[in-house]
């Protein structure tokens, strides 16, 4: 495999992870809303959180991710999180005479290292499809290589969430205040959907191992 095929295949499999509806999404057309380099300054908090992990994963700490226990801890975290987030744009949505509602006091920076840090299907993909990549760029290539493809994986993200935010900024202007509330109003529904799914999937994986390990034995 030639280092340009390389590259092309973390291209491709770095946009199907990044135009993937989730919380980054969300958060990243509500605060669009009312700022258009929202989702630069998210890219760039992403970027805070996604390069030291990748050196960590070079350095072989990938199997501390797979842990269940680390995994449960990290899912309920970025669940009560997420929850945070949306009830915070729900009481903006609800206060009369507000401006546009803006999770974690209006840090697009602060809300791009919280949401990366605290998802636990970005820390898994990094422990699997991700450490994938790293392994055969720095294999296969050498360490240059795991830099370049670090470049080209995040720059998929920094792209399209800086088009994410200058289309929100856009529509809203387009849409008005009513259209705005509704579009926010979604953002802030997905982001509590996402929430409560991480924290209800790990409380039952919790339970399970609980009481499974509780059961009695039957031989």
């Amino acid at each position: 495999m030639s280092l340009l095929l390389f590259l092309s295949n973390v291209l491709v499999i770095s946009l199907t992870g990044a135009l993937a509806p989730g919380p980054v999404t969300a958060a990243a057309i509500g605060m669009g809303s009312s700022n258009r380099l929202a989702g630069l300054f998210m890219a760039l908090g992403h970027g805070l959180v996604e390069f030291p992990l990748m050196l960590l994963l070079l350095l072989g700490v990938g199997r501390v991710l797979k842990r269940p226990s680390m995994s449960m801890l990290i899912g309920l975290a970025g669940g009560g999180f997420l929850v945070f987030l949306a009830v915070q744009m729900f009481q903006g949505l609800g206060t009369a005479g507000a401006g546009p509602a803006q999770p974690t006091g209006g840090s697009p920076l602060a809300t791009g290292i919280l949401l990366s840090a605290g998802n636990p299907y970005f820390l898994v993909w990094w422990a699997t499809v991700g450490l994938t990549l790293i392994t055969t760029a720095r294999t296969m290539f050498g360490f240059w290589a795991f830099g370049l493809m670090a470049l080209v994986h995040w720059s998929c993200d920094l792209i399209w969430l800086t088009v994410l935010s200058w289309a929100s900024f856009k529509g809203s202007v387009l849409l008005g205040p009513t259209g705005q509330q509704v579009v926010l109003a979604v953002c802030a529904a997905t982001m509590l959907g996402f929430g409560l799914y991480f924290i209800v999937l790990q409380a039952i994986r919790l339970g399970r191992r609980r009481f499974g390990s509780a059961a009695p034995s039957c031989e």
